[in-house]
């Protein structure tokens, strides 16, 4: 049994519990060197004991031990993670189920990687370049977000000069926090970059982020002239109600889920029709459209009572989308226990 969490432990599992992190990135490791571990660390803050039921891995290749014993208040308790590293030259991604006392949803912990052969210098790793920070890539993703809830990533960063850097952060998006460790970055060295999204009543659905680098007091933008981007998607928060207030609440039924415009040529704008009607109890409401095509614009979705027929058009200009076979999916984020997420789909061929 741990007797102490270490300072700095803040994600919160639920109301009584806490753990230091939920992701373990191992960074780039050398298969030579054989398997990796690390620990995932959990503390009970409740007034009765805590226990781990069980931690499922998504892959034979990750062995996982845990405590066994109730975490009386106060305590903390391990979830030690073993990765094999015999895959080959791959980055890996693993995901851990862990199954709590008191917690209605399970918690997944993330451990992942990139297993190498022979170690490339960074500048041929972390090509995007804010003054002598270097990251893989300039959009990042944090993934999905629930309201009262928060969502933190890391990856890894690149000192690729000669001296240490001091590494800090402007016109951060409000919601965003983000931050650098070590810090001042050594000469030639990574460091990971974390990034936490807190979620917020007035954003709903996929939503961009931004922060500005600033490197030993300049603030820089990559080649393109942006800064980096990070992006979540936050949906609705049902865990509080009842079964019996889901199964009356808002609940749309579409007359069809795919919209087909057939042939087209490129240049027309398609103008994809829809309808719903809402059979639950309750008034529905969309929170959000997102559509995953460059241009696009929908008319306004009415709230909808109970028993009440809405219709509503999406608008794509196909200037933007490439010639041939087409299918574009439009997501709502919506007010249903039921159904927070309607994927519907627009498809047909561009000539």
């Amino acid at each position: 049994m741990i007797p102490y969490m270490p300072a700095g432990a803040q994600e919160k599992i639920s109301e009584n519990l806490e753990i230091d992190h939920t992701i373990h990135d191992f960074g780039e490791i050398m298969i030579e060197d054989g398997p990796v571990s690390c620990s995932f660390i959990v503390r009970n803050t409740g007034e009765k004991p805590a226990v781990i039921y069980n931690v499922v891995s998504s892959c034979g290749c990750t062995d996982v031990k845990w405590t066994r014993e109730p975490l009386r208040p106060g305590q903390s308790g391990k979830i030690d993670v073993t990765y094999s590293n015999d895959e080959g030259a791959y980055p890996f991604d693993k995901n851990l189920t862990v199954y709590f006392s008191d917690v209605k949803r399970p918690v997944i912990l993330k451990v992942r990687g990139v297993s190498v052969e022979k170690k490339k210098p960074l500048d041929e790793v972390y090509k995007i370049r804010y003054g002598s920070l270097g990251l893989k890539e300039a959009s990042l993703k944090c993934g999905n977000m629930e309201q009262g809830g928060s969502r933190t990533e890391l990856t890894y960063v690149a000192n690729l000069s000669d001296k240490p850097i001091d590494v800090d952060f402007q016109d951060v998006s409000d919601h965003l926090e983000i931050s650098v460790s070590p810090n001042p970055i050594p000469a030639g060295s990574t460091a990971q970059m974390t990034y936490k999204l807190t979620a917020s009543r007035d954003l709903w659905g996929k939503q961009w982020y931004d922060a500005t680098p600033v490197v030993n007091g300049k603030a820089f933008l990559n080649d393109e002239g942006k800064p980096i981007s990070i992006w979540g998607f936050t949906k609705e928060n049902f865990d509080n109600l009842t079964h019996e207030e889901k199964q009356r609440g808002p609940r749309p039924t579409f007359e069809n889920s795919t919209y087909s415009f057939g042939k087209i040529r490129q240049g027309e704008t398609i103008h994809a029709e829809f309808s719903f009607r809402n059979d639950g109890k309750e008034c529905f409401c969309v929170y959000k459209v997102d559509i995953n095509a460059p241009k696009w614009s929908h008319s306004k979705i009415k709230a909808a009572a109970q028993g009440e027929e809405v219709g509503f058009r999406v608008h794509l200009d196909t200037n933007s989308l490439p010639k041939g076979e087409t299918l574009a999916i439009v997501t709502l984020t919506t007010n249903s226990p039921l159904r927070p997420i309607v994927n519907l789909f627009i498809a047909g061929w561009i000539e």
